[in-house]
């Protein structure tokens, strides 16, 4: 049976020891004030309706499902791992104390369960994901193919994600703001200047395109041509006189038909092929 990835086996995949802490340590209640946001919380915002409706959950049943946190560096005082909008709808919500589970984490292991917390939720934006890639790769020396095992994607979506980050701040305002989507983005990818780039933001906005319009802009601008369509085959009684012909003269031949008669094409590829067939044509 294949290995699960990080994503699949959770948060306690990541922390050895996971378990046992849990078992030690139970859920406890602490202080809203003695918990330290993650530094390495890959969410960028929380947009205010969804703080508003969780929040107003919290002030009516608390905090149902336990962040989780490490050790800080003074006693009883913690940093959190997941759960950041927990944390700040149980303070806009006016509660004393939190339910957590105390866990060992490293600064890299942190960012890695806020990351996959967040995907396993659908909480982070496609630039936000993209950035808590960059910094597993940059800060912490990860290949993409690593960071995929441990968030549970495949290396194509993770590399996809990070070339995100090399838009310009035009198109990433637009994704932020959703104007436009993580597909639209990726087609305006292909465009090689950020002025190309921009200038494609703008036809897409102002004419509302779909993602496979976009696409299709894009190959427009970048001189790229459609794939041709696949000539029809022959009807089959025009393919045997086709195949007669070939065996006969010894080379290629095209028969087309319409109502009113036709074409005979033969192919010839030097001139001693064509006196050749002048030979046999005329003998």
């Amino acid at each position: 049976m294949a290995p699960k990835s990080g994503l699949g086996r959770g948060l306690d995949a990541l922390i050895p020891g996971a378990e046992k802490a849990v078992a030690a340590n139970g859920v406890l209640q602490v202080p809203v004030g003695a918990v330290a946001p993650n530094p390495r919380q890959p969410r960028g915002t929380i947009r205010p309706e969804d703080l508003e409706e969780l929040t107003a959950s919290v002030r009516e049943h608390g905090v149902l499902q336990p962040l989780i946190v490490t050790e800080g560096k003074t006693p009883e005082h913690y940093v959190l791992i997941a759960g950041e909008r927990r944390l700040q709808a149980a303070r806009l919500a006016g509660l004393t104390s939190v339910p957590v589970l105390v866990r060992q984490a490293t600064d890299q292991q942190r960012l890695e369960l806020a990351i996959i917390e967040n995907v396993q939720r659908s909480d982070l934006g496609p630039l936000e994901e993209a950035e808590a890639y960059r910094q597993l790769s940059e800060d912490f020396e990860l290949s993409h193919e690593e960071i995929a095992a441990r968030v549970g994607k495949s290396r194509v979506a993770v590399t996809n994600t990070m070339r995100l980050l090399k838009l310009p701040d035009s198109v990433k305002n637009a994704l932020v703001e959703e104007r436009i989507s993580e597909g639209h983005a990726r087609a305006l990818l292909a465009l090689p200047t950020v002025a190309g780039q921009t200038a494609g933001l703008r036809t897409v906005l102002s004419h509302e395109l779909n993602v496979r319009q976009t696409e299709a802009l894009v190959r427009k601008l970048t001189g790229e041509k459609a794939a041709p369509k696949p000539k029809p085959a022959s009807p089959p009684d025009v393919a045997e006189v086709e195949a007669r012909l070939r065996a006969s003269l010894g080379t290629k031949v095209n028969l087309r038909t319409g109502r009113k008669g036709g074409t005979l094409t033969i192919h010839y590829y030097s001139n001693e092929e064509l006196d050749a067939l002048l030979g046999r044509l005329l003998k």
